[in-house]
């Protein structure tokens, strides 16, 4: 409570100080990662703040899914102004919620898998999830998912909670798309050798980088920042002839929020090419618009999926809570 109240007053005295050089303050909450030290955050803030004369206050929960829970707890009362960090697994029911306005900016020119039309959230990154793994360690990675999931002397994974996390979430879709009906025993089949479920991707990719585990649910651009950063080639995504779930982030305008104008150009500049060139080598993600410069030298070995598996977000609204008490149920026997 003590620390909750002493952030409350931190977040009163920041606003006031910025009200006080006459700067409005746009508020975008988002997930610890992206406005994090090695985020797109800081680099977008710095840009954006340039032009707008405004000043962004970032709030962060741990993940997208955790940053969903919060904006369905504070409801219309929410401070936030634009949310950045929903997916498409979310958007069905995130758009239910009502707690989103129309963006109205247009979204053609992208590079997504398939065409966006949606009008309620921009997407502004995109990549498929797969199974990281260091070839140092790992010399023969499973072939497809079905042999991940039913060689019981197979590698052992970290995944993250499908309640809190969108990675977590969209395994749950990506199970269901090779699966089906037959999810559950798979599940149960896979349960002996998942070390560990963390609330997200952050705490799951450290496991596995300290050697916790010999796989990491994550994504197929994840080798991409240790070549560029660390130099390393050791790390891989392993690809799968069932195909590989898509996700597609996305940012979305508060209903409640009396800054829509601010929000909306913020949302503008998160899809210009100045704003989407910064994407892939900090968020480490495909930009959902290629930038006019190409994507960088990282990104180039990428594997491609064979096939690429899209939610449709109805459909994973109207299911989620199912699937996630069949997850739960396979994860307690």
């Amino acid at each position: 409570m003590l620390k909750k109240l002493v952030a409350a007053i931190a977040l009163a005295a920041f606003a006031t100080a910025a009200h006080a050089q006459g700067k409005p303050v746009l508020t975008v909450y988002t997930y610890e990662s992206f406005s994090g030290e090695y985020g797109p955050g800081k680099q977008l803030q710095t840009a954006f703040e340039a032009k707008c004369g405004c000043t962004i206050n970032y709030v962060t929960a741990d993940d997208g899914g955790a940053l969903f829970a919060k904006l369905k707890l504070e409801g219309a009362s929410t401070n936030a102004d634009v949310v950045v960090g929903l997916d498409d697994n979310l958007m069905g029911e995130a758009e239910k919620s009502g707690l989103f306005a129309p963006h109205g900016l247009a979204t053609d020119g992208l590079s997504l898998p398939e065409p966006w039309n949606d009008k309620t959230f921009v997407p502004f990154d995109w990549g498929y999830f797969a199974f990281v793994y260091d070839g140092d360690k790992l010399k023969n990675p499973p072939a497809s998912l079905k042999e991940l999931v039913e060689n019981k002397d197979g590698p052992k994974v970290v995944i993250e909670d499908p309640r809190t996390s969108t990675p977590g979430l969209g395994l749950l879709a990506w199970m269901k798309a090779v699966y089906g009906d037959k999810a559950a025993d798979a599940w149960k089949q896979l349960k002996p050798r998942i070390v560990t479920v963390t609330p997200g991707w952050s705490e799951a990719y450290g496991l596995f980088l300290k050697g916790e585990a010999d796989m990491v649910l994550s994504y197929s651009t994840s080798p991409s920042y240790h070549i560029e950063v660390e130099k390393k080639t050791n790390y891989h995504a392993a690809m799968f002839p069932e195909g590989h779930q898509v996700q597609v982030e996305v940012a979305g305008l508060a209903a409640s929020s009396r800054r829509q104008d601010l929000g909306r150009q913020f949302l503008s500049f998160l899809l210009s090419n100045e704003g989407q060139a910064v994407l892939p080598e900090t968020n480490w993600m495909f930009p959902a618009k290629t930038p006019a410069a190409g994507l960088p030298d990282s990104f180039k070995a990428v594997p491609v999926p064979a096939k690429a598996l899209m939610s449709d977000p109805a459909k994973l609204a109207e299911n989620r809570k199912a699937w996630i008490d069949e997850w739960l149920a396979a994860m307690a026997k």
